[in-house]
């Protein structure tokens, strides 16, 4: 078997998806405006930041096609691996985190300054790498992600400063499944886990009367190849089957500010050593991807 190398152990550019590009003398232009920053703060998302050209989305669809096969031989190095996370051949969702430790693309993906001067603002501060996932649904018969909050997922890391950046690498369109939030439902409390694929109301089993009047108005988020959408730890969201004949693909980049903390003795990710309970989050799986003082981060 061809081995692979696992690069989670390498703290700096793994490839050529970038090129140049995040060259460390024009970050500027990466930055959100104040409105865009205002808006997140006020609805729980910001969405329309460009995060890849469209060549560069294609270079990660070309190494996303040899993920989908369970034979690759770096498949044993994702963290989890859902060919149909559903569990109905009829609703197909490939769900997988991992990605960055497998492949150059998705490993250089992490410090790409489109990702990772947006988030430094959003956070406030310096960016740590929290993990990264894999969303597809296929043509005809992609399946559902039932409405949750992404943070019900992570509570064995503390405070809550967390933020997702969820990147089309193909147009995302109402019709194929594109992602939808309750705009402003990041003020709410947090919901228990009531499951992400199959049924995509489980949720309303927990909410008031209030909450549930609100998904009356969902907001879909339709992005253009190479486009992102930002969104709160506490935002509800989901998104609908895709019944095109055309395939959505996503890749999910998960981060936190610096100065995050395990809550748990157990390990926070499969088969990533244990921090321990008020340890700091730091190290091989949870590299320092941009601090605003310095700039691009890239350790060797």
């Amino acid at each position: 078997m061809t081995l692979v190398q696992d690069l989670s152990a390498v703290h700096r550019l793994a490839g050529s998806l970038l090129n140049g590009r995040q060259d460390s003398g024009d970050l500027g232009r990466f930055r959100l405006t104040p409105d865009q920053v205002a808006a997140f703060h006020e609805n729980g998302f910001v969405c329309g930041v460009k995060i890849f050209e469209p060549d560069q989305a294609d270079q990660l669809l070309e190494e996303l096609a040899g993920l989908l096969d369970p034979g690759h031989p770096g498949n044993h190095l994702f963290y989890e691996y859902n060919s149909n996370e559903s569990k109905d051949p009829s609703r197909v969702l490939f769900h997988a985190l991992g990605a960055w430790r497998i492949t150059p693309g998705f490993h250089d993906s992490l410090w790409n300054p489109a990702f990772t001067v947006p988030a430094s603002q959003i956070l406030d501060g310096p960016v740590r790498f929290w993990h990264d996932q894999l969303f597809c649904k296929p043509a005809r018969h992609g399946g559902v992600v039932a409405w949750h909050q992404d943070y019900s997922y992570w509570t064995r890391t503390i405070p809550m400063a967390h933020l997702t950046c969820w990147i089309a690498l193909e147009d995302a369109s109402v019709d194929n499944g594109c992602l939808h939030y309750l705009p402003g439902s990041h003020k709410w409390d947090l919901l228990p886990i009531t499951g992400l694929a199959g049924n995509m109301d489980s949720i309303r089993e927990v909410l008031t009367p209030h909450q549930a009047d609100a998904f009356e108005k969902p907001v879909p988020i339709e992005l253009k190849k190479g486009y992102a959408t930002f969104h709160h730890p506490l935002l509800v969201h989901g998104s609908f089957e895709n019944r095109t004949e055309r395939q959505r693909r996503a890749l999910v980049l998960n981060a936190f500010r610096d100065g995050t903390r395990s809550d748990s003795d157990q390990e926070l990710l499969h088969g990533v050593p244990p921090i321990p309970k008020g340890g700091k989050m730091e190290g091989r799986f949870f590299p320092l991807l941009f601090d605003p003082g310095v700039g691009m981060i890239q350790n060797g």
